[in-house]
């Protein structure tokens, strides 16, 4: 009767260790490219670093405090015919004890805390690369004042040089969020965020705002773009090409010369920017001198396909309401033009 009793009882032990270790793999920091588990960069490390040493000190108490309590459970456990144990009102020392223990504990966390504090909010290098932030409903502005470049929703950023950010908002409160290389920064208008941090690794990686700003809040996202010092110059060169009319290779696309005539027919123009040098401040909409690259369209919410761009030119209010981009009554022919004018721009 005994060991029918002891075999079910091991069976579901295991079974809940054994469904414990899946689900402790499936939250591995691989499987979720917008984690702060993984870093990626300077930045991240420090605090990732930090969360290590705190997390270790916490098992460590876990374990001793659980231990002496399931020793102290078996070890005096009651017995049928037990007399009423002698009964104490607190012991000095022993208060003492788990008073200066704790406390000396929460002194040597303190240490790294106070170093991670202190250096994520250091001063950036001289020869840092300084990218300017600005937060719109809901929409990610990038300026780069070095090479006189503004781009919209993709921060390109060269690996091993530290990037300054200087960051603000057009409107209403947001927080940037660089997950795998940085922290969260609160955005304000009329004031001036910052934060830094060094790309290590190569790949392109999700952004996020983290601050409810509006309906449209979850579908205010940006892409991170960590590329070689060659290939970033690359882009940097690339960019600085860009203008009003695209690559002469586009001419002979026959929806070309009627998007463009759309995009001033339709008022785009009074929005949007299609120049990434010396670009005008102020727009309302993103900048699209380089759309037909981009991995995303509407701030990480749809790929950058013919056929989305296209859904996303006929019904941006079904898509993001309240973005303040309106339906402009666009129909298929003329969305078919306005993506070949778009996608000519890259």
């Amino acid at each position: 009767m005994l060991l029918r009793t002891v075999a079910p009882r091991s069976f579901r032990l295991v079974a809940a260790l054994c469904l414990l270790t899946l689900v402790l793999a499936g939250c591995s920091p691989e499987n979720y490219p917008q984690t702060t588990l993984l870093p990626r960069g300077d930045f991240a490390k420090i605090a990732d670093d930090l969360l290590d040493t705190t997390f270790k000190w916490a098992v460590l108490v876990f374990v001793l405090v659980e231990g002496v309590l399931l020793y102290a459970i078996f070890r005096f456990r009651g017995k049928p015919g037990d007399p009423e144990p002698h009964q104490t009102h607190g012991n000095t020392i022993v208060e003492i004890i788990w008073t200066v223990i704790p406390a000396l504990i929460l002194a040597v966390i303190a240490v790294p805390t106070v170093k991670a504090i202190f250096e994520t909010n250091s001063i950036p290098p001289k020869d840092a690369l300084t990218i300017e932030v600005v937060g719109h409903q809901w929409w990610w502005e990038f300026r780069y004042p070095e090479f006189n470049l503004t781009t919209a929703n993709e921060l390109h950023v060269p690996l091993g040089r530290t990037v300054s950010l200087r960051m603000g908002s057009s409107d209403v409160i947001h927080s940037f969020w660089v997950p795998q290389f940085a922290a969260k920064r609160d955005v304000f208008a009329n004031r001036e965020t910052r934060m830094w941090f060094k790309a290590e690794a190569e790949g392109e990686y999700p952004g996020q705002c983290a601050e409810f700003c509006g309906i449209q809040h979850g579908r205010m996202a940006y892409r991170i773009k960590a590329q070689k010092p060659e290939e970033f110059q690359g882009w940097v060169a690339h960019m600085q090409t860009l203008g009003p009319k695209p690559p002469a290779a586009a001419a002979p696309n026959p929806n070309y010369a009627e998007g463009e005539k759309l995009f001033s027919a339709k008022g785009c123009i009074a929005c949007h920017s299609l120049v990434a040098v010396n670009a005008p401040k102020g727009m309302v909409g993103p900048n699209l001198a380089n759309v037909g690259a981009r991995s995303y369209i509407a701030a990480g919410t749809l790929k950058n396909t013919d056929e989305n761009l296209a859904h996303w030119i006929r019904d941006p209010q079904g898509i993001k309401k309240g973005v303040l981009m309106p339906n402009l009554g666009v129909t298929e022919a003329e969305a078919q033009a306005l993506v070949a004018y778009l996608r000519a721009h890259q």
